[in-house]
């Protein structure tokens, strides 16, 4: 009888635990890919990648089908995201490393790129300050790229860091493997793999906070270059590609080879290690009892490579990759998986983008923005929801040269047109992605009116967004080899000339 009273507070302990945890908000598990193209996953279509985990976390959840980054290259995309914001507010407009000053600028183009900053402000109210506030515990895995040390994911929000520094990819000691000669991850056993030891500190810290709410934002370093894959897996894609009768096909976008079949070994190998590392997060919320009060978003930077740096992937049907504002430069993956608010295997046609991840959190974690902060996303609770979202349109302007031959330019998205005007020129392209998703039949010259509203609508949103653009370029030669130009290598790795800060 003396043990009545020990039952009756473990009985109340475990029922006080039971209903905090059906009352708390909910945790929130982010995955960024990096260079992943929307066609990169076996539920978009891929028959080459093998992506389990993320194919049943599709089922699970809702599969988007016109999701965007915020722009064709990372910094920017990563700066929209944290910050709810187009980029261009934040001033991050191009890849952080590039030359980002006119004066700077040494390729023969015809113009010279805007400036833009090397670093995301530490003022800026990012989305980890926003979850800590709300009472969640912050945890970042994996690429940064947002800033030099004292601007890293600790000096925006983060309570832990597990590797993310200023450098655009794995650069350091033995690049995916340890040792990784990374200022903020310790090096494991030699031969260590880096995309499999991020999702360990990942689940890590999931175990750790299980009593509380969490944000957990694992931004990968795969797919980026260098290209490396384990061995084992490398000899998978090896084998399935002879057994396939794959081979190379090359077709051209402006002055560069742009790859047309997804058969690249290497490549395939990184995807899945990255879909692994993604499962092996999402059984450790399953272990733990916690999928049904967490929130699991994936999705990617800018488009896949296909046009430089490796040529590994192919994003067939659509057009071009990463560095081009065409729709294989901007049209991401995108799956949110949320147990009893989102119904299994849902399809949304909704037009999204990166500066929505912002709000979108905030409304799960029953969140306010600080006063007088901007916000240029919408919460996709509503759509997630099974709901409808007010039209819009989406904006794009990117005022560089990236390195993947892609010129400035800016675009937008109403309704299933899409404009883009290039800066060289200027001139302007007009598509309609409903009946022309591959973006070959320009349709300017039929819809003028249509030009110029669309025109005049983006023009109306660069001046609210403070945009910056490129300046001729005085010292241009026409007789000379073009600053876009470039020559596709072979074998797996990029070419040595890469900037290792892309």
């Amino acid at each position: 009888m003396r043990s009545l009273p020990l039952l009756l507070l473990a009985f109340g302990s475990l029922l006080a635990s039971a209903t905090s945890a059906a009352t708390r908000p909910p945790n929130v598990v982010f995955f960024l890919a990096d260079d992943l193209g929307q066609r990169d996953l076996g539920v978009y279509g891929s028959s080459f990648y093998e992506t389990p985990n993320l194919d049943r976390m599709a089922r699970d959840g809702a599969r988007f089908t016109d999701a965007y980054a915020a722009c064709p290259v990372c910094s920017p995309t990563r700066a929209s995201i944290m910050t709810g914001q187009w980029p261009q507010r934040t001033g991050v407009t191009d890849y952080i490393g590039a030359p980002f000053t006119p004066d700077a600028w040494k390729r023969n183009t015809k113009l010279r790129p805007a400036p833009y900053s090397d670093r995301l402000a530490l003022d800026t109210p990012t989305l980890a300050k926003a979850m800590k506030a709300a009472g969640y515990a912050t945890f970042f895995a994996g690429k940064w790229h947002l800033g030099p040390e004292g601007w890293w994911p600790e000096n925006q929000g983060f309570d832990h860091n597990k590797g993310g520094n200023d450098r655009g990819g794995p650069y350091g000691g033995g690049r995916y493997f340890s040792p990784y000669g990374n200022p903020r991850l310790t090096d494991g056993p030699p031969g260590e793999h880096l995309t499999d030891r991020l999702a360990t500190e990942t689940t890590a810290f999931i175990e750790a906070n299980r009593d509380r709410p969490f944000f957990a934002y694992y931004s990968f370093y795969d797919v980026h270059t260098p290209l490396m894959a384990r061995e084992d897996l490398k000899q998978k894609y090896e084998e399935k590609r002879r057994r396939l009768n794959l081979r190379e096909a090359w077709g051209r976008e402006d002055e560069r080879d742009v790859r047309l079949v997804q058969e690249h070994v290497v490549y395939a190998a990184m995807v899945e290690a990255m879909d692994l590392a993604v499962g092996k997060v999402l059984a450790k919320l399953d272990e733990l009892g916690l999928r049904e009060n967490t929130i699991v978003i994936f999705t990617s930077d800018n488009g896949g490579l296909s046009t430089s740096e490796g040529w590994p992937t192919s994003n067939l049907p659509l057009r071009g990759g990463k560095g081009w504002l065409y729709e294989g430069g901007i049209r991401e993956p995108l799956i949110v998986r949320w147990p009893g608010v989102v119904q299994p295997g849902r399809l949304i046609t909704t037009p999204v983008s990166s500066p929505d991840f912002f709000p979108t959190l905030l409304d799960v974690a029953g969140a306010r923005p600080q006063s007088g902060q901007v916000l240029d996303g919408v919460s996709l609770v509503p759509v997630l929801k099974g709901g409808t979202l007010p039209e819009r349109a989406l904006y794009w302007h990117y005022p560089h040269y990236g390195n993947q031959g892609g010129g400035p330019g800016a675009a937008i998205r109403r309704g299933d047109w899409k404009l883009i005007e290039w800066s060289e020129g200027p001139r302007v392209e007009l598509f309609n992605l409903a009946d022309n998703l591959g973006e070959k039949t320009d349709r300017a010259a039929q819809e003028p009116a249509r030009v110029t509203a669309l025109r005049d609508e983006l023009h109306a949103w660069q001046k609210n967004v403070g945009a910056r653009f490129p300046i001729p370029n005085l010292e241009y030669d026409p007789a000379k080899p073009s600053g876009r130009a470039s020559v596709r290598p072979t074998g797996d790795v990029a070419p040595k000339g890469k900037k290792k800060s892309e």
